[in-house]
This record gives structure tokens, sequence and C-alpha cells, in this order.
């Protein structure tokens, strides 16, 4: 397999930059530019061809399967310049034993060396777009391995029913002493509570990671626009008396304890003969559906709206005069801001209560297909109170959905998903 190099840290000015190689050819390669590379880290002056110097850099060495690659790696970590790492980098271009990685080569190569499995590979690169500490902490305990300790324990769970199963079908013409379908159907039993429980929670745990949505509606010049300038911090939104001033939706992403979130300020509502609006409004309708809680800004002496759910909070606009039932606030001013954002993050966090391990619908198909296959062995147990092959069959057919959470089965197209949302260095 090539050696592939690549600059692995963020590209612009920094205190440190790391360059690194992989591949059988590393250690050859980087004496190139050092002389003798250390046995696992040291100094080295780093020289092109013609003596020039380069920079001094910390170098580290990594054994064939000791590596985050498996392969045997050379870092160079360098003075962060740009000017730097472009010499470098050129130095190591002009090497014919190496080549350019392509995004996300170096975790392929992980992967393929069985340093990670497949949602250890999700479980990174969701850490590496992290923005919140929520996201940080569910991505760090899927690339730690915890999805995949969890389909392992399916997975043993199964092959035992499985090898039940078929040692009765096997032994069929003679007499055998236990009955194994009870202990087949609680194996069963025990996997699919187990996945349903962690099926149910995937859509808000992609919420979790993607961002929640929280729409701000309500009729014109209601504040709005000066609500979410507040919670904002700044002029994201252009405010004036006159009715119908903002027409498209406008997203701002924040931070709220934790969560991503990301705010809509929305057309006012109301009828109007305006095509531009009108077309504004139903796009805030439309969004508003679809977004994760609802907060309705009303006047105070507004009627709030009908069916209001567990989705919906009513805030009526001015925190001065009486405002009947809903949240007293004030967006010039801020008051009530801060208990409005509380209520919206206690929602959240009472719905990420139900988040699991998995966090990506290719699990939950991959667990609901599971399910379905192992539904199908429990009824045909159930009605042939017996053991057939079909059901033996059936059970192969859940653990490769299960190994297909992990990539033992072949995931190619899942794979080039993945990995173009890698940066070239990782």
């Amino acid at each position: 397999m090539d050696t592939i190099f690549a600059l692995a840290t963020a590209k612009g000015r920094a205190g440190v930059a790391v360059v690194r190689l992989s591949g059988s050819d590393a250690v050859r390669s980087a004496e190139r530019l050092m002389g003798n590379v250390p046995v696992s880290r040291g100094v080295r002056v780093l020289s092109d061809p013609d003596g020039q110097l380069l920079d001094e850099a910390l170098v580290l060495k990594f054994a064939e399967g000791k590596s985050f690659t498996g392969e045997e790696v050379v870092e160079f970590h360098l003075h962060g310049s740009p000017a730097v790492v472009s010499a470098v980098l050129t130095v190591l271009g002009n090497d014919p034993q190496l080549r350019q990685a392509e995004p996300g080569e170096f975790t392929r190569r992980a992967l393929d060396n069985g340093r990670l499995d497949l949602a250890q590979v999700e479980g990174l690169a969701d850490l590496i777009d992290a923005e919140t500490e929520s996201q940080r902490k569910q991505a760090v305990r899927v690339f730690s391995g915890a999805l995949g300790d969890l389909a392992e324990g399916w997975r043993i769970k199964l092959i035992r029913a499985t090898a039940l199963l078929e040692a009765t079908i096997d032994f069929a013409d003679e007499e055998v002493p236990v009955d194994v379908a009870p202990e087949v159907l609680e194996l069963i039993g025990e996997v699919k509570a187990q996945m349903r429980r962690e099926a149910e929670g995937v859509r808000i745990a992609e919420r979790l990671r993607d961002g929640f949505e929280v729409a701000i509606i309500g009729a014109p010049n209601v504040g709005k626009s000066t609500l979410l300038n507040r919670l904002a911090g700044r002029e994201v939104a252009i405010t004036s008396e006159i009715a119908g001033t903002t027409r498209d939706v406008i997203e701002v992403r924040l931070d709220l304890d934790g969560l991503a979130v990301t705010m809509l300020d929305t057309a006012g509502l109301r009828d109007t003969d305006d095509v531009v609006e009108g077309i504004g409004v139903q796009r805030a309708k439309e969004r508003a559906a679809q977004a994760d809680i609802r907060v309705h800004m009303l006047l105070p002496d507004d009627i709030g709206p009908l069916n209001v759910g567990d989705s919906d909070i009513l805030v009526r606009a001015k925190s001065d005069l009486d405002c009947g039932e809903g949240l007293a606030i004030s967006g010039k001013t801020g008051d009530g801001v801060d208990a409005l954002v509380e209520k919206i993050s206690d929602i959240l966090k009472e719905r990420v209560g139900s988040v699991g391990i998995a966090m990506r619908e290719r699990h939950r198909i991959a667990m609901v297909n599971a399910i379905r296959f192992l539904d199908a062995a429990e009824a045909d147990l159930d009605v042939q109170h017996g053991m057939t092959d079909l059901t033996a069959e059936e059970l192969r057919s859940a653990i490769r959905a299960v190994d297909s959470l992990v990539g033992r089965v072949d995931v190619e197209q899942v794979l080039d998903e993945i990995f173009s949302s890698f940066c070239i260095g990782k």
C-alpha cells in the first residue's frame, strides 16, 4: 500500500502544525529530511535535499500496529507557520515514495487495519464537528467504542441463540434432553428490548448532533426580530416599525446550555396581498411546523393559539404590562429572556434524556432490520413449537444487520459518504 502524507492539523498560522506520514516507507522518507529518525520521539533539524534548513521539529515515530492507522507512522510537529508547513509539504511531495493523502484516508486505513470500527469512524467525524458540550460528549461515547461494544453484546447473544437452534436441528433424529426454545426466546427478547430503546432514541440523537430548531412565530411587529437579536447578542435581523420587514426565515446558531440550537426568525403571520410577503408567510408556517419548539410571540391582549402542545411556548412581548397567560419578556430590555432560554433548555434536555448511544439514521435502520428478523424468528418458534432451518436463517440475518452497525459487512457506499466529510489530514 502507498505511503501517504498530509497536514494533520488545520491550515493557517498556529503555534504547532502536525504533518503525518503513514505506510511502509514512512521512516525511510522521514530520514531524507533529518538523518536518523528517533526510536519513539525526539527533536530533529529538518532540511531539504540541498541542505537548506526547513525547521527544528519534534518528531514522533509509531511502530506498525501501535499507531492511529495501524501502519508505521512518523509525525513532524512543526512550528505552525504557513511558510514552514508549505516548505515541508513541498519536499515530501517531491519524494517518489510518497503521495498526498486523500480526504479521510488516514481514518480509512485505521478502519481497514482494525484500529477503528465503522461506528467509531462516525463518532470521530462527529467529534471533529462538535460545537457544544452535549455534542462532544455524545461523539466521544461513540468514538470510544460504546456502540461497537453494545453491538458485540447483541452479536454474542444471537450467535448463542443460533448455535442452540442449529445443534437441535443437527441432532433432530436423536434424543435431545433439553428444550432450548425458552433460552432462545429469552435471548431474542433481551436483544430486541435493547435495540428498540436505542432505535427510539436515534431521532433525538440526530437532533443533538445536527442541532435543534426553535421557531419564533407571531404577527408582524410583535417583536420577533428584536428577540432574535437579543438572543444572538448582535444585530442579525432588521427591525422596523413597518409591518412585514422580515420576509424570509433568518437563522442564528446558538449554544443554549450546551445544546446546539438554531433560532428561526420568521415572517409575521397575516393575510397579505403582497406576493413576496405571502411566500415568506408560507415558509414561516412550514418551518414552524418542522421545528422542535415554537415560541409564539403575542401582544398583551392577544388571544393565544389553540391546541398548544408540549412543543409550544407562549410569550407576551411587553414585560411591563399585565400579560395574562404566557411568559412576559422584552426583547429591547432583556427582561424575561433568561427565563425563556431556561424554558427552552428544560424542554430540550428532557427530550435528550431518551438518547442512547446510536445517533445516525443508518444505525436506526440496521436495528429496525435486525428487529424485523428477530420478530420473524420469534413468531416461527411460537408457531412451529420447534426448530427449523428458516428460524436459524432469520437469526443469521439479524446478526448480519447487527454487523452492519460496525462495518463487518459490505458498507462501501456508507464509507464513501463518511470519508468525504473528512479533511485531508484525517
